[in-house]
């Protein structure tokens, strides 16, 4: 088709475009439809193959129209990324049903569509990249031991003030200009140094609520996270009152022949032994991000370019989904996994922002490298998560299918891969690693300002809670997930 196409950009990433098909590419591909009717259509009067052109062209008027249509948009838009080199990274912003070709006269239409940015790619062989190396002491085994016992501990009210290690259970109230804007009821909170929300984070909650007991109240201010989903109240201080209604005090499990059964090893040695291998574990899964931070930071130094804010918006909660996927592949605890998550929702656009440019860049790097993802590379993947979730592999497989993760777990190999080139041509200065056993984050999966309310779960005395049930079995082999799940840190 001699297409008249007409090309201007419209903001960052963006393209507006207009297609022009003359008349007598319409006309054309009209007759040869036609054509193709002449063999099948059945016309009162008329043998097949005999109905006369004109009559089928009346008669079938409406299939013609939308058969000539649809042959037009999707043979143009073919030539269109043929001949115009327009990097698209989804779909046209085309209203198919609302477009009509004309009776007579070219036949125009136009659309807006994203297309990756252009930019210059980095020097990303021969970076210089500083590699944290922690050995695992003594030390931080015991240190982590005394985690791991606290996901077996049971809770039971406590009469005396809270200590810390202890939980509370409260009233949450969150206030702006006098005026109340959450509250959250019945919130089972560890006293932990930091307290995190899903869009603010309170410092030196420990030291907030020490020596609390039932029936007494604590005041602070916390400020809401710049990036919140609430926008007009990003970075607003609110006044936080908690009211305690009970104290709970964790009673960790005696580690004895009955809980090492439990378990599936032999002693405290064995457990320990298991607990060392989980934390070399986690302090390689540490070194290669620290690294890949690093890799990332020096080949989007130069990425100034600016974004789509619908692309961004689009984005977020892929970005999300798929630093949740990485911590499941290193064995994160659920519960390590939602304190980073609300973490990562606090500055969720302006990480998403940045993972956008640095999977460009990854992109850009992978094609210059020919670096390809193979179906066995996707089937490793999965056996590997089906693994360590104790799921069966192909209806893990399907799940990424219909969740639509497959495409980002897809992504996420490649851009592995291509980092994976650059660290083979990298130099390593080894330097000194950051401590393996961090304290622990206490976590609350609500907002601060979002609802008017909500409703949290308490464990009641000598419940559980999300501890595991005394008389559940637990084999070898969960036990040592749940070893390689707790070593990690957030």
């Amino acid at each position: 088709m001699a297409l008249d196409v007409e090309i201007t950009s419209s903001g960052p990433c963006l393209r507006h475009v207009v297609v022009r098909v003359p008349r007598g590419d319409i006309d054309a591909m009209h007759d040869l439809a036609v054509g193709e009717l002449v063999d099948t259509a059945e016309v009162p009067g008329f043998r097949k193959g005999h109905v006369p052109t004109g009559l089928i062209a009346k008669r079938f008027r409406r299939e013609l129209s939308d058969e000539v249509k649809q042959k037009v948009l999707v043979g143009s838009l073919e030539q269109l990324a043929e001949d115009h080199d327009l990097q698209p990274i989804n779909e046209p912003n085309l209203d198919v049903d609302m477009i009509e070709i004309p009776e007579e006269g070219d036949f125009e239409y136009e659309f807006d569509v994203e297309v990756r940015p252009e930019f210059d790619l980095p020097d990303y062989k021969g970076l210089t990249i500083d590699r944290p190396v922690r050995e695992v002491s003594d030390e931080d085994v015991d240190s982590y031991l005394d985690q791991f016992l606290l996901q077996y501990s049971h809770f039971h009210d406590h009469d005396g003030p809270a200590e810390a290690g202890d939980s509370i259970v409260a009233n949450l109230e969150f206030a702006h200009g006098g005026e109340v804007v959450r509250t959250i009821e019945e919130a089972m909170l560890e006293l932990r140094p930091v307290l995190r929300f899903q869009d603010a984070e309170l410092e030196g909650f420990d030291e907030l609520m020490a020596g609390v007991a039932a029936g007494e109240d604590r005041n602070t201010e916390i400020t809401v996270a710049a990036e919140a989903d609430n926008v007009a109240m990003r970075g607003e201080t609110l006044a936080l009152s908690l009211s305690v209604t009970a104290v709970k005090k964790p009673h960790l499990p005696d580690l004895d022949d009955e809980f090492f059964d439990r378990l599936g090893v032999e002693n405290e040695e064995a457990l320990k032994d298991a607990l060392r291998d989980t934390l070399e574990r986690q302090a390689e899964f540490g070194q290669r991000q620290d690294t890949r931070s690093q890799v990332l930071e020096r080949i989007t130094e130069s990425a100034d370019w600016d974004l789509p804010e619908e692309l961004v918006s689009k984005q977020t909660d892929n970005a999300l989904r798929r630093e949740i996927l990485e911590m499941q592949q290193a064995g994160f605890t659920p519960q390590e996994i939602q304190a980073r998550e609300n973490e990562i929702r606090q500055h969720a656009i302006s990480t998403t922002r940045q993972a956008i440019k640095e999977h460009f860049v990854l992109d850009r790097i992978a094609e210059e490298e020919n670096i390809e993802v193979a179906g066995q590379d996707l089937d490793v993947e999965i056996q590997m998560m089906a693994m360590q979730a104790g799921e069966n592999p192909r209806r893990l497989r399907a799940r990424l299918i219909k969740s639509g993760m497959i495409e980002n777990l897809e992504a996420q190999v490649r851009e592995r891969k291509a980092i994976e080139v650059i660290l083979d041509n990298a130099e390593f200065n080894d330097v000194p690693g950051e401590p393996l056993v961090k304290a622990p984050v206490a976590t609350l999966d609500q907002s601060v300002c979002r609802s008017p309310s909500d409703v949290a779960t308490v464990p009641g005395d000598g419940d559980d809670g999300d501890k595991p049930a005394d008389d559940e079995p637990v084999s070898e082999d969960v036990v040592e997930d749940q070893a390689d799940d707790e070593a990690a840190t957030d």
